[in-house]
């Protein structure tokens, strides 16, 4: 959702009051019913113009992505014989950069890309 305010004649300070009173009613319409979504709101402004955008989404990690799990015992078979395919080839480690971040390392190009051949 994103919600713009153009003004051009007023100024700031009434166009801020209209950016502020539409993002506090927009906002607390939308968070009072799901508790398991994020809100992110921010606005900005100019001399004559206001722009909020309102970004919503589902609470959590957003780089953490959920893989459906398999259906069947053949969906799992193939899924197991993928991951030792994988394990086979890329055969992972995890060491420290020279900063003491944690990083993975991979014997063969394209691993971190799910590779398998």
């Amino acid at each position: 959702m994103v919600l713009i305010f153009s003004r051009s004649r007023k100024p700031l300070s009434a166009s801020w009051r209209a950016v502020c009173a539409g993002a506090a009613l927009t906002l607390s319409l939308v968070t009072s019913a799901y508790a398991d979504t994020l809100y992110v709101m921010g606005c900005v402004g100019a001399r004559g113009t206001g722009s909020c955008v309102l970004r919503v989404g589902p609470a959590g990690d957003p780089y953490v992505r959920s893989v459906p799990e398999p259906k069947n015992d053949e969906e799992r078979a193939r899924a197991a014989e993928r991951d030792h395919k994988w394990m086979e080839r890329c055969r992972p480690i995890i060491a420290q950069d020279r900063y003491g971040v944690p990083r993975y390392h991979y014997a063969a190009a394209g691993c971190d890309l799910g590779v398998i051949e």
